[in-house]
């Protein structure tokens, strides 16, 4: 065991040594990450910031309502509102000359009519730039006519069912500007779901991790190029214990180099991968995953030329089909065979991670890329051996 650490010591050293490793492995996948981060980030669901708009508005209502809903306008959390009180008649003409983005004209008696089940009218303009700002403001205005509108039904059931008149104001007031039965909150999706910046991230780090794990196990058919690899075989340690070295250099640099990509990854870009815990398991399966493919590139060719091709092959296809760049949308067959691409289930599962899953929450991408892992092993032992033999 203490040669099988030795060498594996003494190719870590070497490729410590070998720039490209650093260069392969963290520079041109946080490169690449800040590239697609300019060219597709401003595409992202919270990247929409709401201009400051401006409400051309007129009151001449006496009761409570009329300020209520002008209140509410002016308090609104998602942008800033600025009120300009004019005339009613003013109104339309005010906020087509001065660019405003919402007009709004509240009549006299609004508060009297919604308490006592009349109907009754609320002039809306929109301005002439409208907007996703202008959007919003009729949004808001009209739930609220709702609200107030669910008061004018209520006075009027009351007064069908005999109330007396002096009740029949309060029970207005109290629906109109009572709160809703049902409300909405902006939350986050628990399972399978990352931001823009956070897929890319993830996409990156898992693609450029089938190339970073071929520096260990490809780099036995390097060394048996140079003759490196007879020397080693006229000391006293077996082809298996070289192997295994070779295979743990490409798993721990794989571990190293994952481990890196998303924490900076993570820092630079402003997205969360949830628990450490989680993310161990991912990245030691993914790596391990992408080790054992190394084990089967290394049988299928003959030469270290043949095998970095081979590599850059498999690893642009995984990592495009997994959804390193972008979400690929299938169904049938095709979709469960891609189900089981180890770099779209360490995808799906720093998305389950990002969402607050557990352990138990990520076993089906873990068991994915853990099988993936087997299957390989068991593959690169039954496959004609294309080179030399140890």
């Amino acid at each position: 065991m203490r040669g099988i650490w030795t060498m594996v010591g003494n190719d870590l050293k070497q490729r410590i040594r070998d720039k490209s490793v650093f260069i392969f492995s963290l520079l041109v996948p946080l490169s690449l990450m800040g590239v697609l981060n300019l060219a597709f980030g401003g595409f992202g669901p919270d990247t929409v910031e709401l201009k400051p708009a401006t409400v051309v508005a007129s009151n001449e209502d006496a009761g409570p309502l009329g300020g209520a809903l002008l209140s509410a306008l002016d308090s609104l959390e998602v942008m800033d509102v600025t009120l300009r009180s004019v005339p009613a008649a003013e109104v339309q003409q005010e906020t087509r000359n001065s660019g405003a983005d919402l007009g709004l004209a509240i009549p006299s008696g609004f508060t009297t009519a919604v308490t006592s089940g009349q109907g009754v009218s609320v002039q809306v303009v929109e301005g002439e730039r409208q907007g996703i700002e202008t959007d919003v403001l009729v949004s808001v205005v009209d739930g609220l006519l709702d609200q107030f509108g669910a008061g004018a039904v209520a006075a009027m059931a009351g007064h069908s069912a005999g109330l007396p008149p002096e009740l029949l104001v309060g029970l207005g007031e109290q629906t109109a500007a009572g709160t809703p039965a049902l409300s909405l909150s902006e939350g986050q999706a628990a399972a399978e779901q990352l931001s823009l910046k956070g897929t890319l991230v993830a996409g990156q780090t898992g693609l450029f991790l089938l190339f970073t794990v071929g520096f260990g196990v490809l780099g036995l058919l390097a060394e048996r190029e140079q003759g490196t690899l007879a020397r080693l075989r006229s000391s006293p340690v077996d082809g298996r214990s070289i192997i295994t070295a070779k295979a743990l250099v490409g798993f721990i640099l794989g571990i190293v180099a994952t481990t890196v990509l998303l924490t900076v990854g993570s820092l630079l870009f402003g997205v969360s991968f949830g628990s450490p815990l989680v993310l161990g398991l991912l990245v030691v399966s993914v790596a391990a995953a992408a080790t054992s493919m190394t084990f089967v590139v290394a049988r299928l060719v003959r030469t270290a030329e043949q095998a970095n091709v081979a590599q850059s092959i498999l690893a642009m296809v995984l990592g495009i089909a997994g959804g390193a760049f972008f979400p690929i949308e299938a169904s049938g067959f095709v979709a469960a065979l891609m189900d089981l691409n180890p770099v779209g289930a360490f995808i799906r599962g720093l998305g389950i991670s990002a969402g607050g899953g557990g352990p138990a929450d990520v076993a089906v991408p873990l068991t994915v890329m853990l099988g993936f892992a087997a299957v390989c092993t068991i593959a690169s032992r039954l496959i004609p051996d294309r080179g030399a033999r140890i």
